[in-house]
């Protein structure tokens, strides 16, 4: 695999943990919404990865495959005055958990500084490779 390669594989990571956060913020943002366009309430979203497949123009790396709506049933809560409330009393609120999504943001994150160092080292190999043709 030559540096160009590696280049390309943590491109594709960056670009992979870069849609994951963004998923990670509409979950976020969509924590308390109990009515979506469908009328029923948000569903979170999980962005499901896999490999790419080397072949001799593409050394690898990742590729999202789709983006999921957990099937997590929504959180019940009772509010009767709620206009979203059921004929029981009984708000669906998204399957959404703040905590699990501060983990996986965090988890999207690190992966997201790693694929830079990445990046990084490769791209100051190449520099220092062009160095000692100088010579």
């Amino acid at each position: 695999m030559g540096l160009i390669s590696t280049l390309r594989v943590s491109s594709s990571g960056l670009s992979a943990e870069r849609l994951r956060m963004d998923l990670i913020a509409d979950n976020l943002a969509n924590a308390n919404t109990t009515r979506a366009p469908d009328g029923q309430p948000y569903r979170r979203k999980v962005a499901v990865f896999q490999p790419i497949t080397p072949t001799p123009r593409m050394p690898g790396g990742v590729q999202v495959a789709q983006i999921a709506a957990d099937p997590t049933p929504p959180r019940l809560v009772y509010e009767p005055a709620h206009p979203d409330a059921d004929a029981n009393g009984y708000v669906a609120y998204p399957n959404v958990d703040i905590v699990h999504e501060m983990v996986d943001m965090i988890t999207a994150s690190r992966a997201y500084e790693a694929n830079i160092q990445a990046f990084n080292a490769a791209k100051n190999m190449f520099l220092r490779t062009l160095d000692i043709g100088r010579v």
